[in-house]
C-alpha cells in the first residue's frame, strides 16, 4: 500500500484515521449557509408578496367607494327662512374650484411650502424625504415632513391619522395608484379642494370665505399665503386663533416662493408691506349660536348622515338682527358697575320654530349657548307654572288670596319689598309677582301636581323637589321657558321647539322633512286664564315696561336671588320671545331686574318683531270678570271669606281645617277650592 490514499468524503482530516478533515467541515458549513439563507430569502419574498397582496387587496377596492364620498364625514351648509347662507358645520366643504379658476400664485404658494417637486415625482418623493430627515435630525426634533402633496391627499381623504408602518405602506400605495390613474392636475384639484385648513375648513374655497369673507378665485397674495401655511399646523396657524402667528408663516410662504423661483421678490413685496387680515363678521356671529343648536338637531334626526348635506332651517333674518341689535346694544351700553355681561335671546312662533336665538354677547369670545345650554334660576318667571298647576286645581284669576307671613320650618321667604298687602285675587298676586302668595299655592297644589305642570308645559330638566321652587330655585334653560310660556297663547296646546324644516343632499333629494306636531298640554281653559292674568302683569305689574301700546301681549318677569339673573318672557298671539341676562361665573348683578333690564330688550326686540304682524286679541283677556258670573250662593261665600281674612282668621298652612271650603268657592272640575285658608 502506497503512503498515500485519498480519504472518503465521510472521513475527517485530522481523525483518528491519521487524515486531513477540516475542508469536509467548511464546505458541509458553507452549504448549510446557502440553503439557510436560500429559505430566509424565500420566506422574506413569501411574506412580503402575501402582505402585499394583502396590502392591496385591503387597501384598492375601498378607493373607488372613498372617491365616491359614500363615507365621506359630514358636511353640512346651513340656511335661513329665506335660503340664505348662514353657517356651515361639520367639514366646512364648498363646491370644487377648477385650478384654472384659481390665482396662479394661490397654486404656486401650497407647491412652494408643501411640495416643491410635485411635478417631477412620481407620488413619493425620495429625495424630499432625505432632506426632511437630514433637517430633522440637525433641528434634533421634528421640523419638516416629507409628504408629497399626492400622499397629503392620500392622508386627508382615504386613511386614518394613526402612524403605523401598515398606514404608510397604504399610503405609498395609494399614492402610486393616484399617481397612475390621475393626472397631476386632477390630484392637485383634489388636494386644494380637500385639504383641512382650520376652522372647521376643507378646501381653498371654503376656507377663504370662512377667513376673508370673499372666493377663493378673489384672494390677494398675502391672503393665500396665509391659506397655504395653514396645513402645516391648521389649528395654530389659524388667523381666527392667532392672527400675528399666521402673518408670520405667511411671510415664510412668501419666503420660500422666492427661494424656489415661483416668484420675484418684487412680487412678493406688496404682500409682505400689506400682510392679510380676516374678514370682521361680527354681524355674522349671532347666527353661529343658533347654527351650533342645529347641528346638534341634524344628529338627533339624521344620527347616521354622512356625505354633503343642505340643512334648511325656521330663522327669519329680520328678526334674527332684530334679536342681536336689542341685545347686543343693551350689554354694549350697560353700566360696568352694574356688573352685567352676558344675555341670551329666543324667539319662536306658534308651531314652535325657532325664529330668532341669541346666546351670548360675542360668539368669538364664548361658543357657548345661553339659551340652550346654560341652567339658571328663573326666580318669579317660574311662577306661571306654579298658577298653572293652581288653576288645573281649580282656583281661579279672582280667586281672593291673603298676603301675609309664611313660615315653612326654618325657611320664612318673604316678599322684595318686606311688605305684605293682605287680601288680593290669585290674578292680582300673580301681576305682582308676591312671593308669599306663589309658595302658598305651591304648598296648597302640591309638589307632584307641580312638577307634572311643569312636564306638560316642556320642561324637561330635573326639578327641586321643595317648595323653593315656587320662587324660582330650580334651574332651568331658557329656550324651556319660552316653550312652556308658548303654551298660553296657543289655547294650551303646545309644539316642540324645532329649528330644522328640511335636510336635502347636495342635488336636493330630500332626506328629511320636519312634521309639524302640536299637544293639547293644558286645557284651553286654563290657558286663557292664564293670559288674562299675565296680561296684568304687563298692564300694571311688574312688567309695565314691556308694553306695546295697544297690541295685546303678556308676560312675566323674573329675578333670582341676589340678581344674579334677570328675565322676561312674554307673548303675543303670534309670538313667544325670552330675554335672560345675568354673568357667566354667577356672580351677582347691580341693579339689574328682570323688568328692568329684560322686559326693555323684549319691547325693543317685539317693536321690530310685530311691525307688520296682524292685530290678534289673546284669548281669555277680553274675557267678563267670574265675579259677575257667580251665583248667589258663592258671592256669599267670597264675603265670609274677605270677612276671614280681614280678621286675621285664616288658619295656619300646616293646618287642615273645615274653612277650606270658605272663600270664592269658584268649581272647576268639581273642586271646591276656598281663599279663606290663605
Amino acid at each position: 500500500m502506497s503512503d498515500y490514499e485519498p480519504y472518503d468524503d465521510d472521513e475527517t482530516p485530522g481523525s483518528a484515521t491519521g487524515g486531513n478533515t477540516s475542508a469536509p467541515k467548511r464546505s458541509r458549513r458553507r452549504r448549510f449557509l446557502i440553503l439557510a439563507a436560500q429559505a430566509s430569502a424565500s420566506f422574506v419574498l413569501t411574506f412580503v408578496l402575501i402582505m402585499s397582496a394583502l396590502l392591496v387587496f385591503d387597501t384598492l377596492p375601498r378607493l373607488k367607494k372613498v372617491i365616491d364620498q359614500a363615507d365621506a364625514p359630514l358636511s353640512m351648509t346651513v340656511m335661513d327662512a329665506n335660503g340664505h347662507i348662514i353657517g356651515r358645520r361639520g367639514g366646512m366643504r364648498s363646491a370644487t374650484v377648477p385650478l384654472g379658476e384659481l390665482p396662479p400664485y394661490l397654486i404656486k404658494s401650497f407647491i412652494a411650502t408643501e411640495d416643491r417637486r410635485f411635478y417631477s415625482h412620481h407620488g413619493i418623493d425620495m429625495r424630499g424625504i432625505a432632506r426632511a430627515m437630514w433637517a430633522n435630525i440637525r433641528a434634533g426634533r421634528f421640523v419638516e415632513g416629507g409628504s408629497t402633496i399626492t400622499q397629503q391627499v392620500v392622508k386627508n381623504l382615504y386613511l386614518a391619522n394613526d402612524r403605523t408602518l401598515w398606514r404608510k405602506s397604504q399610503e405609498a400605495l395609494i399614492a402610486l395608484w393616484l399617481e397612475n390613474n390621475l393626472s397631476k392636475d386632477e390630484i392637485l384639484t383634489l388636494y386644494l379642494n380637500r385639504i383641512y385648513l382650520g376652522g372647521g375648513t376643507y378646501g381653498v374655497e371654503a376656507a377663504s370665505q370662512y377667513y376673508f369673507g370673499k372666493s377663493a378665485r378673489d384672494i390677494t397674495l398675502a391672503e393665500a399665503a396665509v391659506l397655504a401655511g395653514l396645513p402645516k399646523s391648521p389649528t395654530r396657524f389659524a388667523p381666527t386663533n392667532d392672527l400675528a402667528l399666521a402673518q408670520a408663516r405667511a411671510a415664510q410662504v412668501l419666503d420660500r416662493l422666492v427661494d424656489s423661483g415661483a416668484l420675484t421678490a418684487q412680487e412678493v413685496a406688496d404682500a409682505r408691506a400689506h400682510p392679510a387680515t380676516i374678514s370682521p363678521r361680527a354681524s355674522g356671529d349671532g347666527p353661529q349660536y343658533f347654527v351650533d343648536w342645529v347641528a346638534q338637531q341634524v344628529d338627533k334626526v339624521l344620527p347616521d348622515a354622512k356625505g354633503y348635506i343642505v340643512v334648511h332651517t325656521t330663522l327669519d333674518p329680520a328678526r334674527q338682527a332684530a334679536a342681536e341689535t336689542s341685545l347686543w346694544n343693551a350689554l354694549d351700553k350697560a353700566d360696568p358697575k352694574n356688573n352685567i355681561t352676558q344675555g341670551a335671546i329666543v324667539a319662536l312662533a306658534p308651531d314652535g320654530a325657532v325664529r330668532a336665538m341669541v346666546g351670548g354677547h360675542s360668539y368669538r369670545e364664548s361658543q357657548f349657548n345661553r339659551a340652550t345650554q346654560a341652567l339658571r334660576q328663573p326666580g318669579s318667571a317660574f311662577k306661571p307654572v306654579i298658577y298653572t298647576a293652581a288653576l288645573e286645581a281649580g282656583f281661579t284669576p279672582d280667586t281672593v288670596v291673603t298676603d301675609s307671613p309664611v313660615t315653612m320650618g326654618d325657611w320664612k321667604p318673604q316678599n322684595a319689598n318686606a311688605q305684605y298687602v293682605g287680601s288680593v285675587t290669585v290674578a292680582q298676586a300673580l301681576a305682582k309677582s308676591i312671593n308669599t302668595i306663589a309658595v302658598k299655592l305651591a304648598d296648597r297644589v302640591g309638589l307632584a301636581n307641580i312638577d307634572k305642570a311643569a312636564r306638560d308645559l316642556g320642561f324637561t330638566t330635573p326639578l327641586q323637589e321643595n317648595l323653593s321652587i315656587a320662587l324660582g330655585s330650580s334651574e332651568v334653560t331658557l329656550l324651556e321657558m319660552t316653550s312652556a310660556y308658548s303654551t298660553f297663547p296657543n289655547e294650551g296646546r303646545r309644539s316642540e321647539p324645532y329649528a330644522i324644516t328640511e335636510i336635502t343632499t347636495g342635488d336636493s333629494k330630500p332626506l328629511y322633512t320636519h312634521a309639524p306636531l302640536s299637544t293639547q298640554a293644558i286645557p284651553a281653559e286654563v290657558a286663557r286664564d292664564m293670559n288674562y292674568m299675565l296680561r296684568g302683569v304687563i298692564t300694571g305689574g311688574t312688567g309695565v315696561r314691556a308694553q306695546l301700546g295697544n297690541r295685546m301681549v303678556a308676560g312675566k318677569t323674573g329675578t333670582s336671588q341676589d340678581s344674579r339673573d334677570a328675565w322676561f318672557i312674554g307673548y303675543s298671539a303670534n309670538e313667544t320671545v325670552g330675554v335672560w341676562f345675568g354673568n357667566d361665573d354667577n356672580s351677582p348683578m347691580k341693579h339689574a331686574s328682570g323688568g328692568g333690564v329684560a322686559a326693555p330688550v323684549w319691547r325693543s326686540y317685539m317693536l321690530v318683531a310685530q311691525k307688520g304682524e296682524p292685530y290678534v286679541a289673546l284669548a281669555g283677556v277680553n274675557r267678563r270678570t267670574q265675579v259677575a258670573e257667580q251665583e248667589p250662593s258663592e258671592s256669599m261665600g267670597n264675603f265670609f271669606g274677605q270677612l276671614a281674612n280681614l280678621f286675621g282668621t285664616a288658619p295656619r298652612l300646616a293646618e287642615k281645617r273645615s274653612e277650606d271650603s270658605w272663600g270664592n268657592g269658584f268649581r272647576r272640575g268639581g273642586k271646591n277650592v276656598g281663599s279663606g285658608r290663605y
